[in-house]
């Protein structure tokens, strides 16, 4: 089996460069190519450290191989002459679990996945010296398998992930409409609060409690898959021993003793019995403080602190003018925070209007599909 591999690691649009910065802060080389695509290499142990210590993205994939596709039958014969043998197990699962075309010839997403599906169990027969009629079972590990095609150029790839990299394991509840742990880590790291994580930090509409506890994994460096599994931790072919070692290197580097000032709060007396108990689920109950709180109520004599919020809007409210009004109570409620840093995301255009001062800086994410603008309000420096 080799130990070295092309990879690619996904990312919501918008955050491809912070996740490239995580993985040269790893220590791992990276190339942003000009679909902006996060691409690396490296070994087993590489894939185990990406997926156990990537915040911001989405999945760690192999790229198992790339060619030239304007017909089915290039599709069928390029997937057909890849080295599967040596990546699936006799018996293993091979679902072609996602399809995505663009600008391309071959643009029927189904058949794509049917004509790969078919090259694959073809090549697995003949390797395996079985009667073309006598499909091999699919009882084994799994291997979720996905194509894209790009400009009439296909890239094969496997998911070593599985569920997807924001799903940390310790949302024992999450509410209505919670921000993705990625995302949440992702403005964190957007924001001047990780130069000096032992100012305060706070999200005066904490919800479920996903930026509170994002920020406490970081301030800890707690490797955010350390609460989960991998895909790749069921496949015959990728020691146990190498995921126990990267495991034991991340727990050796977390700073458990870290002193945090992070603090939540919420009108809703339902969502903060919600974000304490994902806290406990994840041993951050006695690191952040939970507390049931109207907006309009927040005070700090504090200084220097960082703010992050975001806010119910549109539908989420029930109707346009509940979220204008939150708004100015926003704006009027952060005012006197002069030292104070604010980050809020929303896809509302008319936040600024309503909020009653224009934002330092604006940046474009994508929260799934939704675009949404995370407005930056920086504070005064302190002489």
């Amino acid at each position: 089996m080799k130990n070295n591999f092309n990879l690619v690691a996904t990312a919501a649009a918008g955050l491809e460069s912070l996740t490239a910065r995580e993985l040269r802060d790893l220590g791992i080389e990276t190339k942003l190519d000009d679909r902006s695509r996060v691409l690396f290499s490296g070994d087993k142990e590489t894939i185990a450290k990406a997926n156990l210590w990537l915040r911001t993205a989405d999945r760690v994939k192999i790229i198992i191989g790339e060619f030239p596709a304007k017909t089915f039958d290039d599709l069928f014969e390029g997937v057909y002459a890849l080295d599967w043998a040596e990546l699936l197990p006799f018996g293993a699962q091979f679902p072609i679990a996602k399809a995505k075309a663009i600008k391309s010839d071959l643009h029927n997403e189904p058949s794509i996945q049917a004509i790969t599906k078919k090259a694959i169990a073809k090549k697995m027969q003949v390797h395996y010296h079985r009667p073309e009629n006598v499909p091999i079972p699919e009882t084994g590990a799994l291997f979720s398998i996905e194509v894209a095609l790009h400009k009439n150029v296909a890239t094969i790839m496997l998911d070593t992930t599985g569920e997807s990299l924001f799903k940390r394991g310790y949302r024992v509840d999450k509410g209505g409409a919670p921000i993705k742990e990625n995302m949440a880590a992702a403005i964190i790291m957007l924001t001047n609060w990780r130069a000096n994580m032992s100012r305060p930090f706070v999200d005066p509409t904490c919800g479920s409690g996903t930026f509170c506890i994002e920020a406490a994994l970081i301030g800890m460096n707690i490797a955010p898959g350390f609460n989960r599994d991998f895909a790749f931790e069921a496949w015959p072919w990728f020691e146990d021993e190498i995921f126990k070692k990267v495991r034991d290197d991340a727990e050796s580097l977390a700073n458990y003793d870290a002193k945090l000032d992070i603090s939540g709060f919420d009108i809703d007396g339902r969502m903060i019995q919600i974000a304490q108990e994902n806290a406990l689920e994840i041993g951050l109950d006695d690191i952040i403080h939970f507390k049931q709180m109207r907006l309009q109520d927040f005070r700090s004599d504090k200084l220097d602190g960082v703010l992050i919020s975001n806010p119910p809007y549109g539908e989420r409210l029930g109707d346009e003018m509940a979220a204008y009004e939150l708004y100015e109570e926003m704006g009027e409620t952060f005012k006197p925070l002069e030292t104070w840093s604010k980050y809020i995301i929303t896809s509302d255009l008319e936040f600024e209007k309503h909020y009653g001062a224009k934002a330092t800086k604006k940046r474009k994410l994508y929260n799934g599909r939704l675009r949404t603008d995370l407005y930056q309000y920086f504070g005064k420096r302190i002489k």
